[in-house]
């Protein structure tokens, strides 16, 4: 049985679940249409991720205010993570394993919120499955790529033809939405106020990561490295089905922010 097939099957047999829809969801839907497909599926509720990414930049800020010493290579991506587990485990010990990825921090919310229900994070990424199920089985998560989560939609005609008025997030945030964008996380945490420009390296892309690892082994002035695994970021991971360039997935991001912002002032 396939992640698709699970779905399908918990919400035929009425199992309680929630919606952890991840930042990058403008690329490919509207809101707040998403969130009343979501709940038209039968979602308890439907939780926006960047409430969880703003506990893992909380935590990030905290690791390195800690030890004005310390190292780190950011984990939320997971990915990447893989890539240095066999790569470069010399590596290993430098991921900020201590903060949860805003997958992982989302699923505890949701725990604690909801807690008879099952969390179902909707994104952009097929390694986010193996996040899942090999660093996290106690969560119970499910994973669905928005090219899944449609065949859902389609399994049970749930269209863009429904009314949407008053659907929201039942948890949100304002802080993090840019995040799934390359230097997401470093802009969003402030961590320009705790380190120094040259102290700090952004970098996305697979064919890119390695020379920065390279330079981060060679200087150890370099105090944090922000990575994501796709070039541009989360909003240009696999899981998504979209013929928009990435400068027009930068712009649905930034005007969901913008929007969101007008709307809660």
């Amino acid at each position: 049985m396939n992640d698709i097939e699970r779905c399908i099957a918990l919400f035929e047999s009425k199992a309680p679940l929630v919606a952890l829809l991840a930042p990058s969801f403008p690329v490919c839907y509207s809101y707040p249409l998403i969130v009343a497909r979501l709940k038209k599926l039968g979602f308890k509720a439907v939780i926006e991720v960047s409430a969880g990414a703003v506990k893992t930049n909380e935590q990030v800020a905290a690791l390195l205010k800690k030890n004005p010493t310390a190292r780190y290579i950011s984990s939320p991506c997971a990915g990447f993570v893989r890539m240095v587990r066999k790569s470069y485990p010399q590596l290993v010990p430098f991921l900020a394993f201590a903060a949860d990825s805003p997958m992982i921090a989302t699923a505890r919310i949701a725990k604690e919120k909801y807690p008879d229900c099952q969390p179902v994070f909707i994104g952009p990424c097929f390694a986010k499955k193996l996040e899942g199920l090999e660093d996290y089985p106690d969560l119970n998560i499910l994973v669905l790529t928005y090219k899944e989560l449609d065949a859902v939609f389609g399994h049970f005609k749930v269209g863009e033809n429904i009314d949407a008025s008053g659907a929201t997030f039942d948890i949100a945030t304002a802080s993090t939405r840019i995040y799934p964008m390359d230097g997401g996380l470093t802009i969003t945490s402030g961590l320009k106020g705790i380190l120094k420009d040259e102290e700090i390296r952004i970098v996305s892309g697979y064919k890119n990561i390695p020379a920065v690892l390279e330079e981060f082994q060679r200087n150890p002035k370099i105090r944090f490295v922000d990575v994501l695994f796709c070039e541009g970021g989360c909003i240009n991971g696999p899981g998504i089905i979209s013929t928009l360039s990435l400068d027009e997935r930068k712009r649905r991001i930034a005007d969901y922010q913008k929007s969101m912002d007008a709307e809660h002032p």
